[in-house]
């Protein structure tokens, strides 16, 4: 059972993984034997936060710093790890953004930002790390969803549109990618306390309102959605492919 959870000689690249669950998610899978490279919009906080990394969990880290959004910089910081580094055999697709605004009065500027972070990022990122896995025949791809990617809420509909878009790459990439043994798998966190659910958080009336609604009765830990990870991520689910993953405390499955 231990080797079947293992990630020890797996190279894990984390998007968005300097802060919130994109860290948290890094510290796990160091905890469980894998080399991780943290990634962040800035060089010197990547280093500094992978420093911090190894310090505490003794795994080997690594930093690079570029623009998700940017597909030159993907493909050349993608390259560069794979010549410099080594091989990726896990992606994990974190990074992302929220912003809320009634639907009317939404800036479309805005709504492209989401767009542009929380989806395209995830298809340009997983095309040019995707390449490679498709020469070595193997890897894993695993993209961060949401409640949103098949729920929708006030203030927040682009959002919901960018999670549910990851929903469907999730599933058209594994449909492409399975006969490469590459499995391409989604987390999709229910309500955690992170810090862009911080004004819901505090938020009183409508914490009271998720505890009722969640059939868990509460928040989710950021530390529970570790070992989907560790599954998703490791031998145990090489023949799990294109299924999204909810973490949520049953609230999917309640009326």
């Amino acid at each position: 059972m231990s080797e079947l959870f293992s990630l020890n000689n797996k190279r894990v690249l984390i998007t968005g993984s300097t802060r919130g669950i994109g860290l948290l998610l890094a510290q796990g899978l160091a905890e469980h034997g894998a080399e991780i490279i943290i990634h962040g919009t800035k060089q010197r906080v990547a280093e500094e936060i992978a420093q911090q990394l190894t310090e505490k969990t003794r795994a080997k880290t690594h930093a690079v710093a570029f623009d998700v959004t940017d597909s030159q910089a993907v493909r050349d910081a993608i390259e560069q790890i794979e010549n410099n580094i080594g091989s990726i055999n896990v992606l994990i697709n974190n990074a992302g953004i929220q912003r809320r605004h009634p639907f009317c009065e939404f800036p479309e500027q805005e709504f492209d930002d989401i767009i542009s972070v929380n989806q395209k990022a995830v298809f340009i990122i997983s095309q040019a790390v995707a390449k490679y896995m498709v020469l070595r025949q193997s890897g894993k791809i695993i993209n961060i969803g949401s409640m949103q990617s098949e729920l929708g809420r006030d203030t927040i509909t682009p959002y919901a549109a960018s999670k549910g878009a990851v929903k469907m790459l999730t599933r058209g990439m594994c449909v492409e990618l399975a006969r490469y043994n590459i499995q391409v798998n989604g987390i999709a966190p229910g309500y955690f306390k992170t810090e862009l659910t911080k004004p819901l958080v505090e938020n009183k009336e409508f914490s009271d309102w998720l505890c009722k609604r969640t059939p868990a009765a509460r928040w989710g830990n950021p530390e529970e959605l570790i070992g989907a990870a560790i599954f998703l991520a490791s031998k145990a689910s090489d023949f799990v492919n294109g299924h999204l993953l909810f973490v949520d405390g049953g609230m999917l499955a309640a009326v």
